[in-house]
């Protein structure tokens, strides 16, 4: 039997640290174990000491059992080596990692650097003609291949340990030099263009460092770029002298005369290979299909959409499968004269003399067939000319064009091509077409067994975030060689950054995000990239009103209207018509704008016009919420809370409390009536910053807080931001705000002399529109004067002009007939007040109009209607966490459960409820004398107020299937 082999051990550091047993990768958990692993990999096979570990992992002070504790992790190192423990010697004073030099990365760079380099070297000692002696294509390749094993950032998550910092410092040297080792073969081997532009973002990294320049200089003359090299160098020894006063070595001037002399120009006969996609094309089947029924009966079909959306690939597909087609790629010409020459080479046609166009028409002329001209926008009055040639002389020919917006000829058909779809709730994400790319995607940078249901959601995060863009979703994928799925996720904020440096084979606009929105942007005029630029500050864009007044306010020259239909022409920014007119940006391209708004040292004024514009919008919408424009304001407001939102962030990072105050106090209606929840956590978060003691709105964002407080079932904490507001307020009018808000928590209290006295105030100083004087009458009903009830709420009425308002008015009416025991009357009038809260978004009078409904339909026997009713009114009210009306909602539904015989339930509720400082006072006599089921819910056990809720609903749900 022959002899099992050793168990290999692979460490990589070049990149996240990686450890591999027998070619099974082994995952070390824990950042000192991980430490510890690296220290022992980048010291190569030395001896570590006890004191070197020990400092490098508790460099700040070393615990008692730091010894100990270095011992502990050493063995469980030992643990993930499995079969290769002992290669993790124990030595006198350290420990020593055994490691091959093809068991390290970094050591195989080193060897390999060094392999290549003495080859060229003792093949020029040797003979007279060193090419002859040696390989040129094999030394690319084996430099090559070390390249390739840098992964991603260096030891990125232990770079705080010092000596391993230190190491991350001389591998990005070895890298510099490993990189230089292979752009110089690749243009001995005659392979420049492989590694063109890794020279030049070598030369990007260092401007200042003359290799990585002469490097890329001849590089570009190798890919018969010489003028390009030459301005190259021109550029470095300008740059040179301006930063440091020094002149550039002689190595320059002698690679300037041989280039300007042809000695590093293209190797002949070389011929650039066609495009072609590298993976699959994911999720476009229906675009590939629509396309080409569009072909069989248009001339010209141009493919538009933002940079990164997947034109190209969608348009090769559909050239690869007509079968005869014309591919002409306008990326690389810059010249729009150049056209022709670029269509003769797609062609394969030499044309020695006369007109190049009219030589290409003769050639098309005599076929049918497609021609494919892929992005045009960068060229589109020549592009253009071209293609009505084309058009007008070549009958059997039909042009499929792309690009980010539309050529403008009569015969164009425009087909918009929008991201990839993105996974809906309740979807299997695997299927969906911007998961499943980038799932292929990952499946080649990460092999590994399918993703788990965790997995596939944190992928339907990112894709969501990356707006389903086929370029950025690729980019992402590509990062999980550096990072986790969860660090993935958690970086894009920084997308444009983060996905860059990848798709080495791109073209050099697509390699990075960043690359491909800028070639759009640099196409567009000064006013167009102004107006795009100030409204990438809009979170959720803009409708037309705002776009156009914003353009005003910029003063561009040209007409706002024009310049916005360019930006939606060249895909900048996407229309949407569903309602009302909107203008948006992908994600993507709104944080691009936010970075050039900083370039541009624009944002500091763009923040300041759009805070204007959130109080301005803010203070249209608090005058309208009390007109018969309410049902507007509403829409207008929830449209608008993205936007608002951001604008309250930047209000706040920035300060400033004018505007923050502004807004708090303008969206008071909002709290009151609305289930937009966030709005009360901003006059809660402005309400505690001490800073608002000074300002003269104080005592209004105190009473905004104080009905947020009341909103969320904390009618004390109410009733004290109610009183300070007032005493802020003292020698002053005070705010009608917090009477109102004072009088609903004395309603919840029950002390119904004081909610009379404090909402008629509240009605003298807020006028006839508002609810104060609803809220007298309700207290009046409840303290069983239903007559005066009557009296002050047809007064209430009469002042109503809001839906809200009117909706308040009947509520109350509705009570009172309840109170009165006439129930038909009482529905009447609680029908009526729901459908008009409806109208205006008024979601909480929807709710208490509905629990005063409910009840009426118990009383009657409708039961099935009740209980149903009452499921709905629970969720919604604990969704929104107002307690004090979920309280109320809960003890009905007690008392309809008893009348169904169902005690447990019913006492149970009102134990809690008798219990709950929250829950408002019944007959007002406080929580402690609430219907006959007291003395039963005495005996019973407290639960919390998850369980109650969960008892309610399986009551319901019990009941219901009875009934």
């Amino acid at each position: 039997m022959a002899e099992r082999p050793p168990p290999s051990v692979r460490v990589e550091v070049l990149g996240p640290l990686r450890l591999f047993v027998d070619g099974a990768p082994v995952d070390v958990a824990g950042p000192k174990r991980r430490a510890l692993l690296a220290l022992f990999a980048i010291a190569e096979g030395r001896l570590v000491t006890v004191s070197q570990l020990v400092d490098a992992l508790w460099p700040s002070q070393v615990p008692e059992s730091g010894r100990q504790a270095l011992h502990i992790h050493v063995s469980r190192l030992r643990g993930h080596l499995g079969p290769a423990a002992d290669r993790l010697e124990t030595r006198r004073d350290g420990y020593r990692l055994v490691l091959g030099r093809d068991e390290l990365d970094v050591a195989q760079a080193r060897a390999t650097l060094a392999m290549t380099r003495t080859r060229v070297h003792t093949a020029a000692r040797t003979t007279p003609n060193p090419t002859a002696q040696r390989d040129p294509a094999e030394v690319f390749s084996l430099l090559r291949e070390a390249y390739q094993l840098w992964r991603g950032p260096v030891l990125a998550d232990l770079a705080d340990v010092t000596p391993i910092a230190a190491s991350v410092e001389e591998y990005a040297q070895l890298r510099r030099e490993v990189t230089d080792a292979l752009i110089a073969g690749a243009i001995a081997a005659g392979q420049a263009e492989q590694t063109l532009s890794l020279a030049a973002s070598s030369a990007a990294a260092d401007p200042l460092r003359e290799p990585a320049v002469l490097l890329l200089m001849r590089a570009l003359a190798a890919t018969g770029q010489a003028p390009e090299a030459l301005r190259v160098g021109r550029e470095y020894r300008h740059r040179l002298v301006e930063e440091t006063g020094l002149d550039p070595s002689p190595g320059l001037d002698e690679l300037e005369r041989q280039i300007i002399g042809g000695a590093d120009g293209p190797a002949a006969g070389r011929t650039e290979a066609p495009a072609r996609p590298v993976i699959r094309l994911i999720g476009r089947e229906a675009q590939v299909a629509v396309l080409h029924r569009l072909l069989a009966t248009e001339r010209l079909v141009t493919v538009v959409g933002p940079g990164g959306v997947g034109k190209t690939r969608v348009a090769l597909e559909v050239a690869r499968q007509s079968g005869t087609a014309t591919v002409l790629l306008v990326a690389p010409v810059t010249d729009p004269s150049a056209i022709p020459h670029a269509l003769a080479a797609a062609l394969n046609l030499k044309v020695d003399h006369g007109d190049v166009l009219s030589a290409c028409v003769a050639v098309l002329g005599d076929r049918p067939g497609l021609l494919m001209i892929d992005n045009c926008e960068h060229l589109l009055g020549g592009v253009r000319d071209t293609v009505d040639v084309i058009l007008s002389s070549c009958p059997g020919i039909t042009v499929l064009a792309t690009s980010r917006e539309p050529l403008g000829l009569a015969a164009e058909y425009v087909s918009r091509l929008t991201p990839l779809t993105l996974p809906r709730p309740g979807q299997d994400p695997a299927r969906v077409p911007s998961v499943a790319l980038f799932l292929e995607r990952a499946r080649r940078v990460r092999p590994g067994p399918p993703p788990a249901p965790a997995e596939l959601r944190t992928v339907a995060e990112i894709v969501h975030r990356l707006d389903g863009m086929p370029l950025a979703i690729e980019l992402a994928a590509g990062r999980l060689s550096t990072f986790s799925l969860a660090d993935l996720r958690s970086r894009l904020d920084r997308s444009l950054d983060l996905l860059g440096g990848g798709r080495p084979s791109a073209e050099s606009r697509h390699r990075t995000q960043r690359a491909t929105i800028e070639w759009s942007y640099q196409l567009l005029t000064e006013d167009e990239r102004r107006l795009f630029r100030h409204m990438s500050v809009f979170a959720d864009g803009v409708d037309l009103d705002t776009a156009e007044r914003l353009a005003a306010d910029l003063g561009l020259e040209s007409d706002p209207g024009s310049v916005l239909a360019r930006l939606v022409d060249t895909s900048m920014i996407e229309a949407s018509f569903e309602g009302a007119t909107r203008y948006r940006m992908l994600e993507t391209l709104r944080a691009f704008g936010l970075d050039r708004l900083t370039a541009a040292d624009e944002d500091k004024a763009a923040a300041e016009r759009f805070l204007r514009w959130a109080v301005e919008l803010t203070a249209w919408i608090d005058a309208a919420m009390t007109t018969e424009r309410e049902p507007e304001a509403d829409a207008v407001l929830r449209r608008e809370m993205p936007n608002l939102r951001a604008a309250w962030r930047l209000a706040r990072s920035r300060g400033s409390l004018d505007d923050a105050a502004a807004m708090v106090v303008a969206l008071f209606d909002a709290i009151t009536y609305r289930d937009l929840v966030e709005i009360r956590d901003w006059a809660a978060e402005l309400a505690a910053d001490p800073a608002l003691a000074a300002h003269p709105r104080a005592a209004i964002v105190l009473g905004a807080a104080g009905e947020a407080a009341y909103h969320r079932g904390d009618y004390h904490q109410a009733a004290r931001l109610a009183r300070a507001g007032l005493e802020q307020a003292a020698g002053n009018t005070p705010p009608w705000q917090c009477l109102l808000v004072f009088s609903v928590a004395e309603l919840a209290r029950g002390a119904y002399d004081d909610v009379v006295g404090h909402a008629l105030a509240a009605a003298d100083l807020a006028g006839p529109k508002r609810e104060s004087v609803g809220i007298a009458a309700l207290a009046m009903a409840y303290a069983g004067d239903l007559d005066g009830a009557r009296r002050l709420n047809d007064r209430g009425l009469a002042g109503a002009v809001s839906p809200s308002m009117l909706s308040w008015g009947v509520y109350v009416a509705g009570e009172i007939e309840s109170f009165a025991g006439d129930s038909e009357q009482a529905e009447r009038y609680y029908v009526r007040a729901i459908d008009l809260a409806r109208t205006a978004g008024a979601t909480f009078l929807v709710g208490v109009a509905t629990v005063g409904l409910l009840s009426v339909h118990a009383t009657a026997g409708r039961v099935h209607e009740a209980l149903g009713g009452y499921r709905d009114v629970i969720d919604y009210f604990a969704r929104n966490g107002n307690w004090t009306h979920l309280w109320t909602t809960l003890r009905n539904l007690a008392d309809l459960l008893r009348r169904l015989g169902d005690e447990e339930p019913a006492a149970l509720i009102d134990a809690a409820a008798g219990q709950a400082p929250d829950a408002p006072a019944v007959d007002g006599s406080g929580p402690a004398a609430h219907h006959s089921g007291v003395a039963a819910a005495a005996a019973t056990p407290i639960p919390s107020r998850t369980a109650v809720l969960e008892v309610a609903r399986q009551a319901i749900d019990r009941n219901l299937t009875r009934s």
